[in-house]
């Protein structure tokens, strides 16, 4: 999906890391409660400072929802995530992305008009009646008003299972009574939660949008479980195997934790599997001394190792790989978006299809009346 960021002025280019974090104080102190500024747990330190919030996303867009004092929230974070806050908060907000290029490789893996071609291509073999869409919290708003309007619902990556479990039960027990699931666009989240609920390799297929139904035959793609968007996320993608061994080499007693947008080979041989918040709150759990290897992105990783110093806490992968689009938003976009509302002028505004809006919700609020 393309975007541009038109660059910013020189005044902000220049400026020293000092002076960022004055001008950022000093809107900030100007705008009051009627800003909200929202912190993905993978910003950098340099912009997590000013966050009135941090966590995951969908968490993230819930509190701004519920901060109706504020009529700016700036989400330090990506599209998809300030789309998302877009949809849950009042008509009188308005929710700014510090930088337009902060975008998110594995939900521009799946965009509308693939998503639509694949659902048309499965109604020539399967029945769509019997087959659930269900998007990741890591996808655009047009790909969650399309799983509002289809029966479908989102998840994220702690509730994938409840969700899942939704999406095949009986709808005279509340679920939706489907026999197969269309789950994008991440394949690894997808397939970790199927092997979780006792589903095998053979109840799942990769649905690669660039051929002819998938790449599948006609009775795969009519008889398969699960299929699986062929997307996934390029920084838990690098995480290897090989990684835990040399890690437990050197440390045989130490801790893996890894992130269910891992491949699955990865997760089967970690200690333990789950999402960001997981991931958090098992590395408090962890006894004083403990040695911990996490499969994320390197931000948290780093953070956590900060902030926990009875603890050693090292990337699982040597080569630290940041999420690359997630590190565009740095104090300068933060000051110049601060400082343009200052003086009366909105910028970088994300703002969502009114009808799309809808349907979106939609899907939303199953997944919390599932959850």
């Amino acid at each position: 999906m393309l975007r541009l960021q038109a660059p910013l002025p020189e005044r902000y280019t220049d400026a020293s890391i000092d002076e960022l974090h004055r001008w950022i104080g000093d809107a900030r102190s100007t705008l009051g409660d009627s800003v909200f500024i929202l912190g993905h747990h993978y910003q950098r330190d340099e912009v997590m400072r000013w966050a009135d919030a941090r966590g995951d996303s969908f968490r993230l867009s819930v509190l701004a929802q519920e901060h109706p004092e504020a009529t700016s929230i700036v989400f330090c974070g990506v599209h998809f995530m300030a789309e998302s806050a877009d949809i849950l908060t009042g008509d009188h907000q308005r929710v700014l992305l510090p930088d337009l290029n902060a975008g998110c490789s594995m939900a521009d893996m799946a965009d509308i008009g693939q998503v639509e071609d694949a659902w048309e291509e499965l109604g020539r073999v399967t029945d769509l009646e019997l087959l659930v869409p269900i998007t990741y919290m890591n996808s655009s708003a047009a790909l969650k008003a399309f799983v509002g309007e289809h029966g479908g619902a989102v998840c994220t990556s702690t509730n994938a299972r409840a969700v899942l479990e939704w999406a095949f039960r009986a709808g005279d027990e509340g679920g939706a009574g489907g026999r197969q699931v269309l789950f994008f666009p991440d394949q690894h989240l997808g397939r970790n939660t199927g092997h979780a609920m006792g589903y095998t390799e053979a109840d799942m297929a990769v649905w690669n949008p660039r051929l002819d139904l998938g790449g599948l035959t006609d009775v795969e793609a009519k008889d398969t479980t699960f299929l699986l968007w062929k997307g996934h996320c390029s920084v838990h993608q690098r995480f290897l195997p090989s990684h835990v061994e040399a890690f437990r080499a050197e440390h045989p007693d130490g801790i893996v934790i890894a992130h269910p947008e891992c491949s699955h080979e990865l997760c089967m041989v970690a200690d333990q599997v789950g999402s960001t918040d997981f991931i958090i709150r098992a590395v408090e759990a962890a006894p004083p001394g403990a040695t911990i290897a996490i499969a994320t992105e390197i931000h948290l990783v780093q953070r956590l190792a900060a902030e926990t110093p009875d603890k050693t806490i090292v990337s699982l992968d040597p080569l630290i790989c940041p999420c690359s689009t997630m590190f565009r938003i740095d104090a300068a976009h933060l000051a110049w978006v601060l400082e343009e509302l200052v003086a009366g002028r909105t910028v970088n505004q994300i703002t969502v299809d009114p009808e799309v809006t809808v349907w979106a919700k939609v899907a939303l609020d199953r997944m919390l009346a599932i959850t």
